[in-house]
């Protein structure tokens, strides 16, 4: 099975986030593969609409029933997700 590779933008905030999401979104979307690795390794600077977007790409996925994957999470991004209560949604895979 191939795995579509898609990684996060370094700047990631309210400002660019509709725009991140609806790529990362068509991206999954067009897609032929049927599992989808997102990586965060590249994210630096972040709010909690970098949530928002791992979000909206957990559904996209769900909806077209492809595996998701999250990769190279920030701890700050880790601790984020733990304060809003939804890091057992976005679960980071080895």
């Amino acid at each position: 099975m191939s795995t579509a590779r898609l990684i996060l933008p370094a700047d990631l905030r309210h400002g660019n986030a509709a725009a991140c999401m609806a790529t990362l979104q068509a991206q999954i979307r067009n897609s032929p593969d049927s599992e989808v690795e997102i990586e965060a390794g590249q994210l630096t600077d972040f709010d909690s609409s970098a949530l928002a977007v791992l979000l909206g790409c957990r559904r996209e996925a769900e909806s077209l029933t492809k595996t998701l994957k999250f990769k190279q999470f920030p701890a700050k991004l880790r601790e984020l997700a733990l304060l809003y209560g939804v890091s057992e949604l976005l679960v980071e895979s080895a």
